[in-house]
């Protein structure tokens, strides 16, 4: 068993910190403080870390709002020179070992607040040299709430990482499905519906249908992604605005959008903005509807590559690696699996979403932890998820064109041709005496007298079934 926390500090040296309640020992080599160390303490709960990408998004927050107060004549130039390069090393990666908090926490997310404001206030001493000049309450966290930073800090980190991560690999996939869509629009073959054969439609417009639910995606994301805009940094404790200037959260907003490309604004009800999460409701909504466009996707895939002698085999996936510790040869679609998972995990992530943005009582919400874990673990699984799954698979299917051609040539769904000519029941009949007897549709259709075989050749044509341009 691993050692506690507190018998880590017996066992290395320590400094000691002071907060409101007392002294804590804190490891020496860390720049975090008491209130930190209390949260370590306190909630020795999981495995799950508050994610980097809010530390960089409270980061990106704590720099704007120092060069806010110092706008408004509240912080000195010296301290927000301090605060600001402290909080661009953090942004950088530079101290990440020093927030160890992990997601079971306050659910206001206090102490990650105090973690950004300790550590941010420690470095910042150390680069102007002076000794517990910074304050992490008093100057780091001026102006500001644990209430209104951290739902700012959400919507900071979920848009940056569709922006950085989710988008860029969506990009990526339609590409490729456009490609191979371009590839295969000639290429006619079986349909199917309700896993029964239907009428026939070329390899690339099955395709095109994948590239439009990607495309679809886009743009439902970036809609809802929209919402993510509002912050609601200038609230303070309940929304009213406490402590701030009443122009310190717009200003924090326009130094954000500076700082990020982003384009950043106060909300203008911030009792809505700390007490309700229906905006990452919503925004989380379009990740799910992608993970079930990537589910149907994926599981189209291994359908259509299965056997490759005993399934479908329309398709030929790339062989990554054995298939089998046992059988030799095979191959499976497991890029098609890992993502089939990861929407599943996405399904997931958007109850916990739902019901945690459900909860919370009067002026805040307080499961706000859980909610941006969620978040921000669809996003990395779906574009990491994508990404591998364009480049280990989607980019190298290829077309068993023979396979195609003998099964679209089999199937008995190609009588649907010949309705307008001798109609739906006749039409049937045909079909039934070609399953019932193994006989190929032509076979059976002369035989029933309803059609010549000029007339077969006529009207049986899966060129004239595709309607492509």
């Amino acid at each position: 068993m691993g050692l506690s926390d507190k018998e880590e500090v017996k066992n290395m040296e320590y400094r000691i910190e002071r907060d409101t309640i007392g002294e804590m020992k804190v490891p020496a080599d860390k720049y975090w403080g008491a209130q930190t160390q209390r949260s370590r303490e306190n909630f020795r709960i999981g495995q799950e870390r508050m994610p980097l990408e809010v530390t960089y998004a409270f980061a990106q927050l704590k720099k704007a709002a120092a060069i806010a107060n110092t706008e408004l004549g509240k912080l000195s130039e010296e301290k927000k020179e301090a605060i600001v390069q402290a909080c661009d090393e953090v942004i950088d990666g530079k101290w990440d070992e020093h927030f160890p908090l992990v997601v079971w926490q306050t659910g206001s997310g206090t102490q990650s607040n105090m973690n950004m404001n300790e550590v941010v206030a420690r470095r910042g001493n150390e680069i102007a040299e002076k000794e517990k000049w910074i304050h992490p309450n008093d100057d780091v966290n001026m102006s500001q709430s644990s209430n209104d930073t951290f739902p700012t800090a959400m919507h900071i980190a979920a848009y940056t990482a569709v922006e950085k991560n989710l988008k860029p690999a969506l990009a990526q996939f339609r590409n490729t499905l456009e490609q191979k869509e371009k590839e295969y629009m000639d290429l006619i073959k079986i349909g199917r519906t309700h896993l029964q054969d239907a009428t026939p439609l070329t390899l690339g417009q099955e395709i095109s249908g994948w590239r439009k639910m990607v495309e679809r995606s886009v743009e439902m994301i970036e809609q809802s992604q929209e919402y993510l805009l509002s912050l609601a940094i200038g609230g303070t404790a309940v929304g009213t605005g406490i402590n701030a200037d009443p122009s310190f959260g717009d200003k924090v907003a326009k130094q954000l959008e500076v700082q990020t490309g982003y384009a950043f604004y106060s909300s203008p009800n911030k009792f809505h903005a700390l007490t309700s999460h229906d905006e990452i409701v919503y925004f989380h909504g379009a990740l799910k509807a992608l993970a079930a466009d990537m589910m149907k996707i994926a599981n189209d895939v291994r359908w259509l590559a299965s056997g490759p002698r005993s399934g479908i085999g329309e398709l030929s996936i790339p062989a990554n690696e054995p298939g089998s510790s046992i059988m030799p040869g095979k191959v499976n679609p497991t890029q098609s699996e890992a993502m089939t998972m990861i929407a599943s995990q996405v399904f997931g992530n958007d109850a916990t979403v739902g019901f945690a943005a459900s909860q919370g009582n009067f002026e805040l919400n307080v499961f706000k932890p859980v909610i941006i874990y969620n978040v921000l673990q669809s996003i990395r699984l779906l574009g990491d998820g994508i990404r591998s799954f364009d480049e280990k698979c989607a980019a190298g299917l290829e077309a068993n064109r023979d396979v195609i051609k003998q099964l679209m040539e089999r199937s008995l769904m190609l009588v649907t041709a010949l309705n307008p000519y001798i109609g739906y029941e006749k039409a049937a009949e045909i079909a039934k005496l070609a399953h019932k007897e193994g006989s190929t549709l032509k076979e059976a259709a002369i035989k029933t007298g309803y059609l010549t075989e000029e007339q077969y050749d006529e009207w049986i044509d899966p060129a004239k079934m595709v309607n492509l341009p």
